[in-house]
């Protein structure tokens, strides 16, 4: 193999059971397993995950839910981010449960739904006051099972957006309980409010998707994380060309990096076609031999160029890492993130489909 990955379901499974531990009995885990769990392989994710014990998992749209039920998923699955018209059947027949956005989509559900208030964040999600919600739900022809929302800025305790979130969301909450209607399901919290405890925020359902995988991002002026995870996906690549190049020569696309030394290199057989953010040129770095090395030259579609000047003698076909530990050295998502000016989820949800998935556990 050229690439590959290799992810542990036995660690998916530890994190998942940190969730669990941390939230205690009476609040039930939703792993959020879309884009492909998070490009871990949503297949052999959510089988871990169901043999854990999970009860229910998340995915974005109903294709996603649908290519779980095909593989033999017992579990609840939400679809959190589509009921469009073409789409309605597909819930119903496979059994999932839909996140209806729009009261006026209410007229149309006919299976029971999870309803999202938007309390803050203006992106999907009703913002209807109580009466008017109630009136609508208690219309409908299909019963309401569980009441959502979502935070923009859960991250950041210096910013009251938060709070104001959960005080709206909890006043829909009061107005529906006011009107006779008390879903069996309230959820607002991803991984950051599980992993920081806003325990007001959790309900009697979570959904952490990044901490199943093995992250957590750091808050802005919050306490200490609670929840103790461990990255499950180590990033492979196999050395294709081992070369000198005397001082002077440029090196890739644009020639954005000059020798200025006499130097040993090394190209990678996986470029930005595969994931690698481009903008690691000159910037990044991987693994050699238990050693960070730096990336140099720009990251081309198929292959990347590294210095190996300070390691062993490299041979075509060894193996270096992406993401991974080795010895005393490790590059996680987050670290890859911060030199390529992105997020962790991009990095994650960035390796390519024609990266190879290998399971261990």
């Amino acid at each position: 193999m050229r690439s590959w990955v290799e992810v542990s379901l036995g660690r998916i499974r530890a994190n998942f059971r940190a969730v669990k531990e941390l939230v205690g009995p009476g609040v039930e885990v939703m792993p959020v397993v879309k884009a492909d769990a998070y490009r871990h392989g949503a297949v052999a994710v959510s089988h871990a995950l169901e043999s854990e014990g999970a009860k229910w998992l998340a995915v974005s749209n109903p294709e996603e839910g649908v290519a779980l039920r095909r593989t033999g998923s017992q579990s609840r699955i939400l679809v959190m981010a589509d009921f469009l018209a073409d789409e309605r059947e597909l819930c119903a027949t496979h059994h999932l449960t839909p996140v209806i956005h729009s009261l006026d989509d209410l007229a149309h559900v006919r299976i029971p739904y999870h309803l999202k208030i938007d309390s803050g964040m203006g992106r999907l999600g009703t913002r209807a006051a109580a009466d008017e919600i109630a009136v609508a739900v208690k219309k409908a022809a299909a019963p309401l099972e569980g009441l959502m929302t979502h935070f923009a800025s859960s991250g950041n305790f210096e910013n009251p957006q938060t709070d104001q979130q959960i005080a709206r969301f909890q006043s829909v909450i009061d107005g529906l309980r006011s009107a006779g209607i008390q879903p069996s399901y309230i959820h607002s919290s991803s991984t950051i409010p599980i992993a920081y405890r806003r325990t007001e925020a959790w309900g009697n359902l979570v959904r952490p998707g990044h901490a199943i995988y093995g992250y957590v991002s750091p808050a802005r002026g919050g306490p200490a994380n609670s929840l103790k995870v461990a990255p499950a996906l180590t990033w492979k690549v196999c050395v294709l060309e081992v070369k000198e190049v005397p001082a002077g020569t440029l090196i890739g696309y644009g020639g954005i990096h000059r020798a200025v030394r006499p130097m040993r290199i090394a190209i990678l057989a996986a470029g930005y076609a595969d994931g690698i953010p481009h903008r690691l040129g000159n910037r990044g770095q991987v693994i050699v031999q238990g050693k960070l090395v730096p990336i140099v030259g720009a990251v081309s579609m198929d292959l990347t160029t590294v210095d190996v000047t300070g390691c062993d003698e490299v041979r075509v076909g060894e193996p270096v890492l992406l993401l991974g530990s080795e010895g005393s050295v490790s590059i996680d998502a987050q670290q890859m993130a911060r030199s390529a000016g992105t997020i962790s989820y991009a990095v994650l949800c960035g390796i390519h489909a024609r990266v190879k998935r290998v399971y261990v556990d």
